[in-house]
């Protein structure tokens, strides 16, 4: 099964130019272009998203150990 520019861009709930650009600029998703037309196939937008997953980053916590506690 594939997408059309215009239904991956609603999905995702970005502009088609948006698909557009990251066409030109060679980024992903892969896409294919058949008689003119640009279609994504699923397995190249599956791909692309798990390509896309960031690890979440833990904040920080400062460190208090007891030679900088004020003192009552």
């Amino acid at each position: 099964m594939s997408l059309q520019p215009a239904e991956l861009a609603f999905r995702w709930r970005i502009s088609p130019r948006t698909l557009e650009r990251w066409r030109w600029s060679k980024t992903e998703p892969a896409f294919l272009k058949i008689g003119g037309q640009v279609i994504y196939r699923l397995e190249d937008i599956e791909a692309f998203k798990k390509a896309s997953i960031k690890p979440a980053v833990a904040m920080a916590v400062p460190y208090v150990g007891t030679e900088h506690r004020a003192t009552p």
